[in-house]
């Protein structure tokens, strides 16, 4: 239905609509891995369960050697008045005064508009599209004639994660993923089963990374690009990366396009990242399996066994790349999936760096990777495994930050991620099993909480699981930490530290198979049979050390329709707050609250970025700042005191769409196809929030 200002409403989507997504956007982004068994078959139970099981046998609640792990968390969240707060009782429901610093702002309400919907007073601008030029050269978009050459040297597809990394007053180096092409809407009369060679290329070249110089324009407020000769870059499929870390020329990731194992060509799966104290960007190679095909044809069991537990791509591709580049097809050369699924280090200072992936991070399907300096000034990496059933990890260097901004300083930093320990979490719950019914019912403490310990994995070339080398660690992460016992979690993704706290905040999205028949059900820290809308992870490292073994956890939210009972908002009043659906990115604000965006919101209204306070009396208030166009998913957040932004990934991804027939306009309107871009929302001459 067209309103009278131009706009597009479309109704909302039937409660039924499988997790709010198209399938076109399940084809291309992800295989459609929620409609193929979750590749974690391993029978490592919930920790929880066995602490139950001894408590129950021996009547030794919260005794003994099994809990001995949580002794170190004596001044973690569930012995703190800040987190007592949160609690009900703590603050109350309902309780008033100001609004918190930062989120001084009038909710926006769910809806199905094709544009980007902020709270009244806030300004908005298309800082960069797909197709819009990013080198020196690059041809002007035209969609009906797209090459491979200049999508090249064009801002990329679906962008993801947006990172700013300060270059000069009001200029930031703007770096952007480019995670997944869907070529259906990029190509009118595309043709899936025989797509052209050079629909290949561009789509092999709309992959990766690009990294803009962007700066305020100081009258209107509004970011601009620039093309910038020398430091404006594009990483597409073809750019050469250098291996590091200690699985670095490993036979296990030597393959027919690189016999040394230190140079893979390209990168694409491309989701969430981070930007590191010294001014790098960190990028989680995430679904790579869908790019590969012919995985059923692989004869060696052990082979296929281990890239099984990744998702094994049977067949054609999706987008058919076998066809003009034999390492993507398994059968002649299984090698080369090893390469991929790894954390990403581009320096956006210096385009003369090769980008490097970091084996000592782990290979599974990283979600983004954050970056905390602990005390003692190593440095902790964050990492959530995004499949249904699968882990949290993290990474503590063995080097030390060096400050300063000097160019020997920075190339140090630069190999932190070089060697260190790798760590997968394990959760316990404090409640009884009987509490824990699948419902999402609060246990009888009023919080589903509970402590945890991080299990090393590998560190340098030792090894920490039994039955693995340490190179088998770093390349089958995954099956390294079946093996540990780490806990199944529902779809792990971003991970980030707040920055006023030092607590820790996970995005854990859904997990519709959860209490399925053969599937592990409902635990403490997954507290939801059938999860479709998920919840966010908070937790304290064993005395605020991040590089501690131990935590205390608790969940802040249990995400969802406020309405219903199976929805928990920090112990605050449910009728106060947005509904929110799975959670997938999260970013804080000076202020220390947490913004989160969602993907894939299965209470059918578009997707947003929405804020809350972590602590409090208004802890767990969720409020929605803005929603992206109709089929788009939000990503990327970027939280600045003056501005917010957000990339919208696949506007328009809707049923029964395509280029031949699209159903959506943004950003530019009238009967233009949609395109992904990044977008900028501030408030004039105010905070962000204010």
């Amino acid at each position: 239905m067209s309103t009278t200002d131009g706009r597009i409403d479309l109704p909302l989507l039937p409660p039924d609509h499988p997790l709010g997504r198209s399938a076109v956007t399940c084809a291309y982004r992800c295989a459609n891995a929620c409609a193929h068994e979750a590749p974690n078959t391993s029978d490592n139970g919930y920790f929880g369960d066995v602490v139950r099981s001894v408590v129950n046998r021996r009547g030794m609640l919260r005794a003994g050697a099994v809990l001995a792990v949580a002794g170190a968390g004596v001044a973690g969240l569930a012995g703190t008045a800040a987190a007592d707060r949160g609690k009900p009782g703590h603050g109350g429901p309902g309780h008033g005064g100001p609004a918190p610093k930062g989120l001084d702002f009038t909710a926006v309400a769910p809806n199905r508009e094709d544009r980007i919907v902020t709270p009244e007073g806030y300004q908005q601008s298309v800082v960069i599209r797909w197709g819009d030029p990013v080198l020196p050269g690059a041809p002007a978009f035209d969609f009906d004639n797209q090459t491979a050459a200049g999508q090249a040297k064009q801002f990329g597809y679906n962008n993801d994660f947006c990172g700013l990394v300060p270059f000069g007053h009001d200029r930031w180096l703007m770096g952007s993923n480019h995670e997944y092409t869907t070529e259906s809407f990029m190509f009118k009369g595309y043709s899936a089963a025989n797509p052209t060679d050079e629909q290949i290329r561009v789509g092999w070249a709309a992959h990766g990374f690009s990294v803009v110089v962007v700066e305020r324009d100081r009258r209107t407020g509004k970011l601009l690009p620039r093309v910038d000769r020398r430091y404006n870059r594009r990483i597409t499929v073809r750019t050469e990366f250098e291996v590091t870390g200690p699985a670095a020329g490993s036979a296990l990731l030597k393959s027919a396009a690189d016999s040394t194992g230190r140079t893979v060509f390209g990168t694409f799966g491309n989701c969430a990242g981070g930007v590191t104290p010294w001014g790098t960007i960190l990028s989680g190679e995430e679904n790579f399996n869908g790019y590969f095909a012919n995985g059923d044809k692989i004869t060696d069991p052990v082979v296929k066994a281990r890239t099984s537990r990744y998702g094994l791509p049977s067949g054609a591709s999706t987008r058919k790349w076998e066809r003009l580049d034999p390492r993507f097809d398994l059968a002649k050369d299984p090698n080369e999936f090893n390469r991929f699924g790894w954390v990403v280090e581009i320096d956006p200072q210096d385009p003369d760096a090769k980008p490097v992936k970091h084996t000592a991070l782990g290979r599974f399907k990283h979600e983004g990777a954050t970056i905390q300096v602990a005390r003692d000034g190593r440095v902790v990496c964050y990492m959530g495994d995004d499949e249904r059933f699968d882990y949290i990890y993290k990474f503590v260097s063995r080097g030390r930050f060096q400050p300063g901004s000097s160019r020997r300083a920075r190339e140090e930093n630069k190999k932190l991620l070089h060697e260190g320990t790798l760590y997968v979490a394990r959760f316990t719950g404090d409640s009884p099993a009987a509490e824990v019914d699948g419902t999402g019912k609060l246990p009888a403490d009023g919080q589903f909480d509970g402590t945890g310990e991080w299990i090393p994995l590998a560190s340098g070339s030792t090894s920490f699981v039994e039955g693995f080398t340490a190179e088998e660690v770093y390349v089958f992460t995954r099956l390294a930490a079946d093996k540990a016992g780490a806990t199944k979690m529902d779809r792990p993704e971003d991970i980030e530290p707040n920055p006023v706290t030092g607590r820790v905040y996970a995005a854990l999205t859904n997990n519709s198979d959860r209490g399925k028949a053969g599937k592990e059900g409902a635990t403490e820290v997954n507290p939801r049979v059938g999860n479709r809308n998920g919840h966010v992870l908070e937790w304290e490292e064993a005395r605020g050390d991040h590089t501690a073994t131990t935590f205390t956890w608790r969940l802040l939210l249990v995400c969802g329709d406020p309405a219903t009972a199976d929805t928990y908002f920090g112990g605050y009043d449910k009728s106060q707050v947005s509904p929110i659906s799975c959670p997938d990115n999260v970013a804080f604000d000076k202020h220390g609250n947490l913004w989160i965006a969602t993907d894939g919101n299965a209470l059918g209204s578009n997707d947003g970025l929405f804020a809350v306070p972590t602590e409090g009396p208004r802890r767990g208030q969720v409020k929605q700042f803005l929603t992206v166009p109709v089929g788009a998913e939000t990503c990327g957040p970027v939280i600045q005191d003056d501005f917010v932004l957000v990339s919208v990934q696949h506007p328009g991804e809707l049923d029964g769409a395509s280029a031949d027939n699209p159903l959506a306009h943004w950003p530019d309107g009238g009967t233009a196809q949609p395109r992904p871009a990044v977008a900028q929302v501030w408030k004039p001459g105010r905070d962000i929030g204010c």
